[in-house]
């Protein structure tokens, strides 16, 4: 696992080195970088279980007051923060929206993008909105959310037992019923 990841960082740091240089705007300045903000929704269970949905409010703004960002990218990330389980999430089952793309954010402009986790597994988990444009050299990264998820039992007992009983109970009546039903229904023998 640590190898995968300091090969992943490796190769990231050389990507970054082997890039283009930054576009440079009409007075030489590099493009600004773009500010990304999360912040929960008001609604959300303040103590998630499995099951549950959150939904989490990311403002993406680019703070040039003369230069558009074009290009912009931003994405969810979720990473599990458990001691001994750390690792990047699978999106997969978590949320229908991964990414969202912004042609363009004029000088000052913002975008807000809304997120819906369906939460999967029980733990701690850090959410991430990720921001990069075309011309940027590194991607902004809002500040993360941290929340942590109960789990919740497969098989509750208060929806099993009465089954578990009422199937068994009915069927006995059911055979009950049927015996003395026919007994009555029988002719007497001569």
């Amino acid at each position: 696992m640590i190898r995968r990841t300091i090969l992943a960082a490796g190769a990231l740091a050389a990507l970054f080195a082997l890039a283009p240089p930054p576009a440079r705007a009409a007075d030489g300045a590099a493009p600004a970088p773009l500010e990304v903000t999360l912040a929960p929704d008001a609604a959300n269970p303040p103590a998630p279980r499995m099951g549950d949905r959150l939904t989490y409010h990311a403002v993406i703004r680019n703070p040039s007051p003369t230069a558009e960002a074009s290009g912009v990218v931003a994405w969810l990330t979720i990473l599990r923060v458990d001691a001994g389980h750390e690792q990047a999430i699978d999106l997969e089952d978590w949320s229908a929206n991964k990414a969202l793309t912004i042609p363009a954010l004029g000088p000052g402009g913002s975008a807000r993008s809304d997120w819906s986790l369906r939460l999967i597994a029980p733990g701690t988990y850090r959410v991430l909105v990720s921001a990069a444009t075309r011309d940027a050299p590194v991607p902004a990264i809002g500040t993360g959310a941290i929340f942590s998820i109960a789990p919740k039992p497969v098989v509750e007992s208060a929806r099993v037992l009465p089954v578990a009983l009422g199937v068994p109970a009915a069927l006995a009546l059911l055979l009950v019923a049927r015996l003395f039903a026919g007994r009555r229904g029988a002719a007497p023998e001569a």
